[in-house]
C-alpha cells in the first residue's frame, strides 16, 4: 500500500502573510471570484522529492479541489494530483473539520501524512475511530508562515520509520 501525503492549500502552501521574499504573489480567479495567493515556487520540488524518497503519493485535501491542479500545481511545479472531494458536505458529526470525513473515506487503510492548518484533537479522534483509517500523522502548519522544511522533515521521518518500502506499516 503506497502511503499518501495530503496537501491543503490555504494556510499551508498559501500562508496568510509573506514570511520571506521567496513567496510570490499571484492573482487567480476561481469560480468567478478573484483571490490573491502567496506561493513559494520551491514547494513543488520539495514535495515531489518527499514523495519520491518515501514512496508516497501526493494528493490534494483542500477546498480548492480541482482548482488546486489548475492554479497551484503549475505555479509551484507539481504534477496533476489526485483530488479528494471535500466540499460535498460541510457538516461536522463530532466537531471534526469538514474535510476529515472525506479524507477518512479516501485513504482506505493507507498510511498518510496530512499537512493542514485547521485540524484539532477532534480530527485526530475521528480518524482513530474510523474503521478505514490506519496509521497517520497530522502535521499542524502555522497559517501565518505556511509549510516549512521542518514540516517536511517530520513527514519524511515518520514515513521512513513507520512505513516499509513496500508500503506496509512497521510495528
Amino acid at each position: 500500500m503506497k502511503p499518501l501525503v495530503l496537501l491543503d492549500v490555504d494556510g499551508v502552501l498559501n500562508p496568510q502573510r509573506r514570511s520571506s521574499l521567496r513567496f510570490r504573489r499571484y492573482e487567480v480567479v476561481v469560480d468567478g471570484e478573484a483571490h490573491g495567493i502567496l506561493l513559494d515556487p520551491r514547494y513543488g520540488a520539495k514535495l515531489v522529492a518527499l514523495a519520491r524518497e518515501t514512496g508516497a503519493e501526493l494528493a490534494w485535501a483542500t477546498s480548492w479541489e480541482q482548482h488546486a491542479n489548475a492554479e497551484i500545481s503549475p505555479r509551484i511545479g507539481l504534477p496533476h494530483l489526485p483530488v479528494i472531494t471535500v466540499t460535498d458536505d460541510l457538516t461536522s458529526l463530532t466537531g471534526e473539520h469538514f474535510k476529515t470525513r472525506p479524507v477518512a473515506d479516501y485513504v482506505r487503510h493507507r498510511p498518510f501524512v496530512w499537512f493542514d492548518d485547521d485540524l484539532t484533537p477532534a480530527d485526530q479522534d475521528y480518524l482513530h475511530a474510523h474503521p478505514g483509517v490506519g496509521a497517520f500523522l497530522l502535521i499542524d502548519v502555522d497559517p501565518r508562515t505556511g509549510l516549512t522544511d521542518h514540516h517536511l522533515a517530520q513527514a519524511r521521518d515518520w514515513l521512513t520509520t513507520t512505513v516499509s518500502p513496500q508500503g506496509d506499516v512497521q510495528a
